[in-house]
This record gives structure tokens, C-alpha cells and sequence, in this order.
């Protein structure tokens, strides 16, 4: 592309940075924001900035936060006995979607993934084991990517709990072998956390 302003030809390559923004895409959005109020756009890019500057994140489950502790894990009518185990903030915001889970939330920050150098220290999984042994959690929700890699890490943290009373499930398999938690829709999402099972029952089934 040639632009006529550099200014211009920079905030184009600024927004063609961002994931599924292509050049195209960028000049549409740029040439909308030269069309916008000066007053708008200082806050738009204010808001993006305090976002990135002041995030937090829980000191409980790890979720994005305005402070210490997230809304989530502040809310005093969600059951704190029982915690889903997710891999990303998108997960948290599928679930949540589905206004079918009232328990808390932890978020690994990924999977185990060796070929890709994620191992245990990599992800959140010694503050979850810390929380099942400190805070009275009595089940833990495994609602992780239905993966090779998804199951592994499902297997890891079962290990490392073993000799407590929690009661482990995972998700009914709604969503296919191999899909991505974030893209389910709502009703298999929320069907499949209602019809969780056992940990003990779903190893058996995949070894069928």
C-alpha cells in the first residue's frame, strides 16, 4: 500500500499487528477513526491504555481483575466448594456466558504442551493444588480443551491431588475431540458442564 500521511501508514501497521487484522482491515478502521470526534478517539486509546497499564490479575484464581481479587471470586453468593479448572480467560467467559455454573474458577494459563516447552511450572497448577488443600474445595470441574494435551494435563493435576477428598469430574463430551472450549456454543457448553462426570468414569471410557 502507498499512503499519502505517515501518520497514517503507522497506525495502519500498528493495527495490523493485531491478530486477524490484515492491512485491509487496518485502513478500514483507520480512516473511521480520522472520521470520529477527536474527543472519541482520545477515549478509545485512553481506554486501551489504563486497560493495559492497570489490569491485575486475581491473586485467587488468576483471572483478569480491576484489583486484587476479580468480581468472580469477590461475589459472596458463588459456591466456593466447587472450582473449574480452565485454560484461558476466553473459557471463563464462555462458561459464564452459559449462566449455568454459580461455583469459582482457575485459570492455568494453558496446557501441558512438552513439545512446545509448557510443562508444570509454566501453568497455574501448584496455586490450584493449594486451594483444594486449603479452602475446603470439594470438586473440582475439568474444563479443559477435549485434547491430547488437554487430557494429559487433566491426568497431571489428578496425580498431584491424590490423598485428598476433592471429587474430580470433567465435562461430558458435547464438544468434539480436538474443539476448542471458547467455540462451543452455550446450549452444548452448558449441557455439557451440567452432565460432568467422574474422572475415574471418563478414563474408563476413553480407554474403550
Amino acid at each position: 500500500m502507498i499512503f499519502s500521511s505517515k501518520l497514517i501508514e503507522e497506525a495502519v501497521q500498528e493495527f495490523s499487528r493485531l491478530p486477524g487484522i490484515g492491512k485491509k482491515t487496518a485502513l478500514r478502521l483507520v480512516l473511521q477513526l480520522l472520521k470520529t470526534d477527536k474527543e472519541d478517539v482520545d477515549a478509545f486509546t485512553g481506554a486501551v491504555s489504563r486497560m493495559r497499564h492497570e489490569i491485575e490479575f486475581c491473586e485467587e484464581c488468576h483471572n483478569v481483575s480491576d484489583g486484587p481479587k476479580c468480581v468472580i471470586c469477590a461475589n459472596p453468593g458463588r459456591n466456593r466448594s466447587q472450582v473449574c479448572v480452565v485454560e484461558t480467560l476466553r473459557d471463563v467467559i464462555a462458561i459464564e456466558s452459559t449462566q449455568q455454573y454459580s461455583g469459582l474458577y482457575h485459570i492455568l494459563g494453558g496446557i501441558l504442551s512438552p513439545l512446545d516447552g509448557i510443562g508444570p511450572d509454566q501453568l497455574n497448577i501448584s496455586s490450584l493444588c493449594k486451594r483444594v488443600k486449603e479452602n475446603g474445595v470439594t470438586e473440582l470441574i475439568m474444563a479443559l480443551s477435549p485434547t491430547i494435551e488437554g487430557d494429559t494435563t487433566v491426568y497431571y493435576i489428578a496425580k498431584q491431588l491424590t490423598g485428598t477428598d476433592v471429587n474430580i469430574t470433567t465435562i461430558a463430551r458435547g464438544i468434539a475431540f480436538g474443539g476448542e472450549l471458547e467455540y462451543a456454543d452455550e446450549m452444548t457448553l452448558a449441557r455439557s458442564i451440567a452432565k460432568r462426570l467422574p474422572i475415574d468414569n471418563y478414563v474408563t471410557m476413553q480407554g474403550k
